[in-house]
């Protein structure tokens, strides 16, 4: 079976991500290496799951540092689901996370749309 191991996010500087991801976000580093040529493998992903991670890739030119916050055209592009809404809508907004909308309560489940530091939106999501 196969599955979707990383998702690579164009970022300007790894410690600012990390920074973000792990703090406001609370997400865990899964791994920092250094790679030797003044880049690094960073990952990071949600605590307390074995899923998909967040490669974070500095930009290495103009043309990359153009995507950073843009990657999916201004739509959201990453959906974050969780088993604590409120909580964890709470938790990010007292973080500084940047919630566009307030709480909303579809058939689907409970969602707010947020961005990230670079101003990539996000889904913050309880499934019904």
């Amino acid at each position: 079976m196969s599955h979707i191991a990383l998702v690579t996010l164009v970022v300007r500087d790894y410690d600012e991500a990390l920074s973000f991801y792990t703090g406001a976000l609370g997400f865990e580093l899964v791994e920092d290496t250094d790679r030797g040529d003044g880049s690094r493998w960073v990952v990071v992903r949600p605590r307390g799951t074995d899923g998909t991670g967040l490669l974070l890739a500095r930009a290495k030119d103009e043309e990359q540092r153009g995507s950073i916050g843009a990657q999916t055209g201004g739509r959201v592009g990453f959906f974050l689901h969780t088993e604590d809404f409120a909580g964890d809508h709470e938790r990010m907004r007292a973080a500084g996370v940047r919630f566009l909308e307030e709480p909303r309560h579809e058939t689907y489940g409970s969602v707010a749309v947020f961005e990230d530091l670079y101003g990539n939106r996000w889904d913050l999501l309880q499934p019904a």
